[in-house]
């Protein structure tokens, strides 16, 4: 099958861990057999790059003449693809697409139309389904939820002292992990202060963002900046528990990749870790309250 696939996130060489469940899945489709071709963001910043999304997003599919155009996020890159034509659409909503149309009649009208267009809609939980149900409810009925899944290659139990010896850190204390961008909706700043409660230990942020400067001078936080994916595992296989207390988390992929990693987890109980997060495993902190961190 011939495939076009369309995303605003894609990692790219200034944003390696950009849309990184886009390229995976692009790499087991063509695993699979499948011809593929992209009209992807390998980039942050500038809304000049959406429109450029949907110049080669025309341009990718008259060209290459998909049999199917699967779009990441419904916005813009759902909409490039259903305006594009020529072949069934398949969009996947991966979370803050759906949270805008909450708050945006615009952009409420727009992921209706795209839902309304689509061959196949996927949401990544079932909390994100309902978030999407409510706001357009063309979606009902249309929607199989299909998470975004882990390696488990890459994502694998693995001895904590050999990978922090990788890594050139101390194997001893406890080491906290949040990897993900550095902003106020994944809550890191009340993740620093609940880890500077404690007598001990030590929360290494994998990622970048617009509190980086807020949080490079906290007592016990390292700056681990943004990392390729077989690195990432890493982390992950050094820490004693993953954290992503985020204030809505649709999914929880680091999460999930923590616990393939036999890991323990914080996650947050707004989104899409209470359907996989279970008490043996971790905990839910409730988004809001730092004391529940």
């Amino acid at each position: 099958m011939r495939i076009l696939l369309v995303s605003q996130m894609y990692p790219g060489p200034r944003a390696p861990g950009l849309g990184t469940f886009v390229a995976e899945l692009e790499a087991e489709l063509s695993a699979r057999g499948h011809e593929l071709a992209r009209a992807v963001v390998d980039r942050r910043g500038g809304t000049h790059r959406h429109f450029r999304l949907l110049l080669d997003t025309a341009l990718r599919a008259r060209a290459f003449r998909p049999d199917v155009v699967y779009a990441h996020f419904l916005l813009p890159a759902g909409l490039w693809a259903v305006l594009a034509g020529g072949a069934p659409v398949v969009v996947t909503a991966h979370g803050q697409d759906v949270e805008n149309a909450h708050g945006s009649a615009a952009v409420r009208a727009g992921t209706r139309l795209v839902v309304r267009r689509a061959a196949a809609v996927v949401a990544v939980s079932r909390w994100l389904r309902d978030r999407l149900d409510a706001v357009a409810p063309e979606a009902d009925g249309k929607t199989e939820v299909i998470d975004c899944g882990v390696d488990l290659e890459r994502f694998r139990p693995r001895d904590r002292d050999e990978a922090r010896r990788d890594l050139g850190i101390d194997p001893g204390g406890t080491l906290f992990l949040c990897v993900g961008t550095l902003s106020e909706r994944k809550n890191v700043l009340a993740l620093a202060r609940a880890v500077e409660r404690r007598d001990e230990g030590t929360l290494v942020l994998v990622g970048d963002g617009p509190l980086r400067p807020a949080l490079a001078h906290r007592p016990r936080v390292v700056l681990a900046d943004q990392q390729p994916r077989d690195r990432v595992a890493t982390w992950i296989a050094a820490a004693d528990v993953v954290c992503q207390p985020s204030l809505i988390e649709p999914f929880g992929l680091a999460a999930l990749e923590g616990l393939a990693s036999a890991r323990s987890v914080v996650g947050t109980t707004v989104g899409g870790h209470p359907e996989f997060v279970t008490a043996d495993a971790g905990v839910l902190a409730t988004p809001g309250d730092d004391a529940s961190l």
